[in-house]
C-alpha cells in the first residue's frame, strides 16, 4: 500500500517531523559523551534493575538509543520487532505505520466535517439538479463549454430593456443567425438603449451609460455564447463610450447620446454594409463564365455575390452542401433559384460527390484568427480540406471587422455547443415493410437522456487551418489569410 501523496507543504512537515528526534538523539548523545564512564555504567545497573521490578514500559517512554551506538545483534532485534510490529497491523486492517494512521485519521476528520447546512431556495435546487443532469449527458471533455439553456425571462431581469429580452429569446432560438445578422441586430437593440436611457441626477451620461449597459451585455452572453465578431463589436464599442468620458471639455448628455448613436450607425454602414459590397466588386474579379461553383450553408456576403455575379450575365452554376441541424443552405438555395441560378443540392456527406465537377468554393467565416485559421460554421474544414484534396481553389468571403487578435488550432477549447435535441429525429415514422399497413415507429434516440452510455454532441463551429485556404476575399483586397494580424493591427 502506497503513502498518499501530499503538498509541499506536508512534505516540509513530515521533514522536519523526521529531522525532530534525530535531533533530539544527537543532543542527548552529546550530553552523555559528556559524562564519566563510571556514572554511565551505574545508572545503567540502576535501569536494568528497575526493569526487572517494574511493568514494561513502552518504547516512547524509554530513552531512545541511536543505531550506531546499539549492537549488530541490537538492531537486528530492532528490525525484527518492528517488521512483526507492521504485520499485525496490516492483519488487523491498521495502517502500516503510526506516521500513516495520523494522515489518515487526519483526511477523515477533514472528510466528517460537515458542509454548508444553509437550505438552498427551491430555484437553486432546481438549478442545480438540471445542471447536474445536463453534465450527465455531456461529453466529458467538453464540460468546460456551456450548455444551451432556455433565457430567463423572469423579474431576476426586470430592470433589462424590453427590447434586449426579445432579442435573447431570438438569439437563443436561433431564429437570428449569421455572424452579420446577429452584431447588426445586437447593435441597433444597443443604439435603441442608449437612445432611451436616462441617468440619475447625480450622475452624467457619458459615465453612467457603461454600467448601464454591462447587465445587458450579460443578459445576451446567458442567452447564447456571443460569435467572436459579436465580441469584436462590443469591444469597440466600450472604446467609444470611454473616448466620449475623455472628451474636452466634456460634452452635454445629449451630445454623448447623439455621438455614440452616430458612431453606432456608422459602423455598421462601413464596417458591415459597405464592406460587403466591397467584397462582392473584388469577388466578381474571381468567376467567370463556365464556372461551377460550390458554397457551405448560407453565408450573407456570398448569396450577394452570386446574385449579382448572374446580374452581370456570367454564366455559371452554384452547388450548395448543407447539413443537419440547421440545413442554412436551403434558404440559400431558394433565393438563388428565385434568381434563375442552375443549382443543385447535396448534403456534406456526399461532398466529394459534388467537388466532381467543381471549380472554384467559396464560402463565408465567422471570424479570421490571428493564425490565419478560418472559424466559421461545423463543416467548413470538411469542405475546404476536401476541396484541397482535388486541388480546387478554396476562396473566403469575410469582413475586417470579424479578424481577431486570437489563435487557435482546435476546435475544443473554443466553441459552442448547441442543443443536442436537435439531432433527435422525434417524429414518428413509418417501416417500409408494410406499405400497405405502415406502422408508426419511434425514434431509437427519443429517450436517448436516460441511456446512461449514450451522449450526443452538436458542437456548432469548427477551425480550419490556413494551409487549405487559397485566399480571402475582403473590403481591402484579396489578401492570404497570414496578412489577418496586419489587417487587425491596421483597423485596431
Amino acid at each position: 500500500m502506497s503513502q498518499p501523496a501530499s503538498s509541499y507543504e506536508n512534505q516540509w512537515l513530515l521533514t522536519d517531523d523526521k529531522k525532530g528526534p534525530l535531533s533530539r538523539r544527537k543532543s542527548s548523545t552529546a550530553e552523555e559523551a559528556v559524562k564519566s564512564p563510571k556514572e554511565d555504567k551505574g545508572k545503567e545497573s540502576t535501569k536494568s534493575a528497575g526493569r526487572k521490578d517494574s511493568a514494561p514500559k513502552t518504547e516512547s517512554s524509554a530513552p531512545r538509543r541511536s543505531q550506531k551506538e546499539m549492537t549488530k545483534a541490537e538492531r537486528r532485534e530492532l528490525q525484527e520487532k518492528q517488521r512483526l510490529e507492521k504485520q499485525q497491523r496490516v492483519a488487523a486492517g491498521l495502517p502500516k505505520s503510526a506516521k500513516m494512521a495520523a494522515e489518515v485519521e487526519t483526511s477523515s476528520k477533514k472528510a466528517a466535517k460537515p458542509a454548508s447546512t444553509a437550505p438552498l431556495s427551491v430555484e437553486e435546487e432546481q438549478k442545480k439538479k438540471a445542471q447536474q443532469k445536463t453534465q450527465k449527458n455531456q461529453v466529458p471533455w467538453l464540460l468546460h463549454l456551456d450548455a444551451p439553456e432556455r433565457p430567463n425571462t423572469t423579474g431576476s431581469n426586470k430592470d433589462l430593456h424590453p427590447a434586449v429580452l426579445a432579442l435573447g429569446l431570438y438569439f437563443s432560438e436561433h431564429k437570428i443567425v449569421g455572424s452579420n445578422a446577429r452584431c447588426i441586430a445586437m447593435l441597433q437593440i444597443f443604439s435603441k438603449v442608449i437612445e432611451e436611457h436616462r441617468p440619475p441626477s447625480d450622475a452624467s451620461f457619458s459615465r453612467h451609460i457603461q454600467k448601464h449597459l454591462d447587465p445587458h451585455i450579460a443578459y445576451l452572453l446567458s442567452t447564447r455564447p456571443m460569435s467572436l465578431s459579436m465580441r469584436e463589436c462590443i469591444r469597440w464599442l466600450k472604446k467609444e463610450m470611454a473616448d466620449i468620458v475623455e472628451e474636452d471639455p466634456p460634452l452635454s448628455d445629449d451630445e454623448a447620446r447623439n455621438r455614440l448613436i452616430e458612431r453606432i450607425e456608422h459602423f455598421i454602414r462601413e464596417r458591415i454594409t459597405m464592406a460587403d459590397q466591397l467584397i462582392v466588386q473584388n469577388g466578381l474579379q474571381k468567376i467567370h463564365d463556365g464556372d461551377v461553383i460550390l458554397t457551405y450553408g448560407k453565408s450573407s456576403v456570398v448569396e450577394s455575390l452570386l446574385l449579382e455575379t448572374k446580374k452581370r450575365g456570367i454564366e455559371f452554376s452554384v452547388i450548395v452542401v448543407d447539413s443537419r441541424p440547421l440545413f442554412e443552405g436551403k434558404h440559400l438555395l431558394k433565393r438563388l433559384v428565385a434568381a434563375e441560378i442552375d443549382c443543385s443540392y447535396h448534403l456534406l456527406s456526399s461532398v466529394y460527390v459534388a467537388l466532381k465537377s467543381v471549380t472554384k468554393v467559396i464560402m463565408g467565416a465567422h471570424a479570421l484568427l490571428n493564425n490565419g485559421a478560418v472559424y466559421s460554421r461545423v463543416g467548413t474544414a470538411m469542405v475546404a480540406m476536401a476541396a484541397s484534396d482535388k486541388q480546387i481553389p478554396v476562396m473566403i468571403c469575410c469582413e475586417t471587422y470579424k479578424f481577431v487578435n486570437r489563435t487557435q488550432v482546435d476546435s475544443f477549447v473554443l466553441n459552442e455547443l448547441g442543443n443536442p435535441d436537435d439531432l433527435v429525429e422525434t417524429k414518428p415514422t413509418y417501416n417500409s415493410h408494410h406499405q400497405n399497413h405502415p406502422s408508426p415507429s419511434s425514434s431509437a434516440l427519443a429517450a436517448w437522456r436516460e441511456q446512461p452510455n449514450l451522449r450526443l454532441l452538436n458542437l456548432l463551429y469548427d477551425v480550419t487551418p490556413s494551409k487549405y485556404i487559397t485566399l480571402v476575399i475582403t473590403e481591402v483586397g484579396l489578401i492570404p489569410c497570414t496578412s489577418a494580424p496586419v489587417i487587425w493591427r491596421e483597423y485596431k
